[in-house]
């Protein structure tokens, strides 16, 4: 089963459910591996545990 994995900021469930959706049907239609074999993990971080350039994403905003 292959699995692809995002890391990122807070999001909502609309955009965890479109991400979800399209990588999965992206990947199948590259792969030619059927859509349910396909794992998706979706790894959310707090936007203070997110740095760029020495500095956390809650300062840069």
């Amino acid at each position: 089963m292959p699995v692809i994995s995002i890391e990122m900021g807070p999001a909502n469930s609309e955009v965890k459910e479109q991400l979800i959706k399209t990588l999965t049907k992206d990947a199948a239609k590259i792969t030619k591996i059927p859509e349910q074999s396909f794992i998706v993990l979706v790894k959310e971080y707090p936007i203070d545990g997110i740095g760029v350039g020495g500095q956390p994403l809650s300062q840069r905003r």
